[in-house]
């Protein structure tokens, strides 16, 4: 435990993975402290719902969810991209996919995980994947909803649907309206001893190195705790209840968000009878396939939304190719 005790505190304390907002002081991406509606640029704003659940929005609203139930105050009747991001991602970087959604119309929902809450699973991300449905539940109108998630968000994914079956008569309505979804860089959990210490320190091996070592550890030791909700979060990914067509875009390079594995996935939702799409590049590193093939990546995405009628400016889409 001391190990990673030890790797948090020092990935708190990194310069590089904190933010920094109009009116607050630097505030550690670890913490998920709540911070006042912050503008990003001339038409986006954000603010917090929860610690983990973000709402960006091109109108200038101050909005509050319940928390017991997660329904807004004001009804919003505005399409919905429900945004599942990669472990301790930017909010600069977040924005680069949010204004694609933001462009079209839609509001995002931006929803975070920590690793901290991704390794102890029933008082972390069991409790953000909750939110997260509740919320999907709770503020339902007539619009459409998009789910585009990166990396663990294949996890988080898996435990809203763990969620969702205890309570299949209220939520399977909710992902049965889900009119598409995209899927850049899933990670299953053999790519999990991977992808975190590479995410908490993407620049110092040694700690890499020290954390994955802790991982497997951790792993071996606390089965019930954590390993056994990894592989059943895993299990409910790969025989998705959720139908809407999906898009997956990765790369053959990617140790995290690897080939194999969603391969996996991908094969099991379409003998399910899920539409699927197969966008995977030669070369390109984790959650950064936008990065690299910014055209390539906008046109798969361009196309799979706009199958499904989901774009109202397609134009602003198109000049982006």
């Amino acid at each position: 435990m001391g190990v990673f005790r030890t790797a948090m505190s020092m990935a708190a304390h990194s310069g590089k993975m904190g933010l920094k907002s109009k009116g607050t002081s630097f505030r550690p991406l670890l913490t998920c402290a709540p911070v006042a509606m912050v503008s990003f640029d001339r038409n986006a704003h954000t603010q917090d719902l929860t610690k983990n659940i973000q709402y960006i929005s091109n109108d200038k609203l101050k909005l509050t969810a319940d928390p017991a139930t997660m329904k807004l105050d004001k009804q919003r009747n505005k399409p919905v991209c429900v945004m599942i991001n990669w472990l301790l991602a930017r909010q600069k970087h977040v924005m680069k996919y949010a204004t694609l959604y933001l462009e079209q119309g839609f509001d995002v929902v931006s929803v975070s995980c920590t690793p901290w809450q991704l390794m102890w699973p029933q008082k972390g991300s069991q409790l953000v994947a909750e939110d997260l449905i509740k919320f999907m539940a709770a503020n339902e109108n007539d619009q459409p909803m998009v789910i585009h998630g990166f990396s663990v968000g294949g996890y988080m994914m898996g435990e809203v649907f763990v969620h969702v079956m205890r309570n299949k008569a209220l939520y399977q309505p909710v992902l049965d309206r889900v009119s598409a979804q995209i899927w850049d860089s899933a990670a299953d959990i053999s790519e999990l001893t991977i992808g975190v210490p590479a995410a908490v320190f993407p620049k110092n091996k040694i700690m890499q190195k020290t954390l994955r070592a802790y991982m497997e550890y951790h792993l071996r030791t606390f089965h019930d705790a954590a390993t056994t909700h990894y592989i059943r979060s895993s299990q409910m990914f790969h025989s998705t209840l959720c139908h809407a067509p999906a898009l997956f875009l990765l790369s053959r390079s990617d140790p995290v968000g690897a080939e194999n594995s969603n391969r996996s996935v991908h094969d099991s939702w379409v003998n399910l009878g899920v539409k699927c799409t197969w966008k995977c590049w030669d070369r390109s590193p984790h959650v950064q396939h936008y990065n690299y093939h910014k055209k390539e990546y906008v046109e798969a995405l361009y196309n799979h939304l706009h199958a499904y009628g989901l774009l109202s400016q397609p134009e602003k889409m198109r000049q982006r190719l």
